[in-house]
């Protein structure tokens, strides 16, 4: 019998085999676990749908499983609610930053945050204030299907309660006034990314992921990142997409990940380095998007041998010797060439005129099939 020791402690006496509780920190453990009872009939207990986000999808990954599932903590806490679960988006803080919350927060919205300890709720409150969600009702359910089971209601602005930590926290969005908006199509304003103006500008930026095309669970590399702007955008696109961020520059990976957790996307994976070197030992990516040393030796033809059959590679060109370098690449693989030149209004004196950005160049090519 294998499970956590809270589980293995319910079992009656009449149960005679081998308990095991699992291994902390349990997910590295698993293979040698496996290993060292390959042979043997294993039973794992579990609470809830071991399939929904638990420990059932994990050994799924590694062995042969028989499932016998119970209903879930987001079912059981949409009954309780009265909550229809196919509106509700979950996420998970366990083992995972609670920044991910960021990218399900919109008014109106349903959410339920699966908590990783007693401490969750109160993380999940100090978060919702800091974006301007303080008016939300937070709904803290505890030891759900069990006698002790217990339901704590208050805003994330007056959030105070103590909970046990088996809990669901969900979220009735409400904003204040100050909240920003952040939809999860592309094109967010730049100053919601920290950045030295080393970002792909708002409208460059939403054409930018538009051409990568991004597909859920599809990964893509963002080479010469800047501030992360596209990497990021790619992965609110859906939760299963997937980004590397690749940036030579310390200072400014490191604002990448800043980014990254203030807008949801806490696991996109920052690589400092520089192109084409640091590109080596990546996983294969789906799409690749050259936004900075389009013309380092060597970065291009890493980049389009690095691509899957079918994948997407994007270069925006803003200098000459850029441009130059993407109209070869053009004639020799082919793709589209797109010219985008974008003016602001702004003050000119006492009136209003226009103040033409850079103009880009952009090249999108799509890699056949070997």
């Amino acid at each position: 019998m294998l499970g956590a020791p809270r589980q293995l402690d319910l079992l009656p006496p009449e149960v005679t085999a081998e308990r095991v509780a699992w291994p902390t920190p349990l997910l590295p453990a698993v293979p040698a676990l496996l290993a060292a009872h390959a042979g043997s009939v294993l039973c794992v207990l579990a609470s809830g749908d071991p399939m929904f986000h638990g420990i059932g999808t994990t050994l799924a990954r590694h062995t042969a499983v028989r499932v016998l599932p119970h209903p879930s903590s987001a079912s059981l806490a949409c009954a309780r609610l009265g909550w229809a679960l196919d509106g509700v988006a979950v996420v998970s803080a366990v083992a995972r930053p609670v920044e991910r919350l960021h990218a399900a927060l919109h008014p109106g919205a349903r959410v339920l945050v699966l908590s990783e300890g007693s401490r969750t709720p109160a993380a999940v409150a100090a978060l919702l204030r800091d974006r301007g969600f303080g008016p939300s009702r937070m709904t803290v359910l505890s030891d759900l299907g069990a006698d002790t089971e217990a339901v704590v209601t208050a805003t994330a602005a007056g959030w105070s309660g103590e909970v046990g930590p088996l809990n669901v926290v969900a979220v009735e969005c409400a904003a204040d006034p100050r909240a920003r908006r952040l939809p999860r199509v592309p094109g967010l304003p730049d100053d919601v990314f920290e950045h030295d103006g080393q970002i792909t500008k708002r409208e460059v930026r939403a054409l930018t992921v538009s051409s990568l095309a991004p597909e859920p669970g599809e990964l893509l590399w963002d080479v010469g990142a800047g501030s992360g702007s596209v990497g990021i955008e790619w992965s609110r696109a859906d939760p299963a997409c997937r980004a590397v961020a690749v940036e030579p520059r310390a200072d400014r990976a490191g604002r990448i990940g800043r980014n990254a957790l203030a807008l949801g996307v806490p696991e996109l994976r920052v690589v400092t380095g520089s192109a084409p070197g640091a590109l080596a030992g990546l996983p294969e990516p789906d799409a690749v998007f050259v936004g900075g040393g389009v013309t380092a030796d060597g970065v291009l033809p890493a980049c389009w041998a690095a691509l899957r059959p079918g994948g997407r590679l994007v270069v925006n060109a803003v200098t000459l010797e850029s441009e130059v370098l993407v109209a070869r690449w053009h004639g020799e693989v082919g793709g589209t060439l797109t010219r985008v030149s974008v003016g602001r209004a702004g003050p000119v004196g006492g009136f209003t005129g226009w103040r033409q950005a850079m103009p880009v160049t952009q090249w999108v090519a799509v890699k056949e099939s070997e």
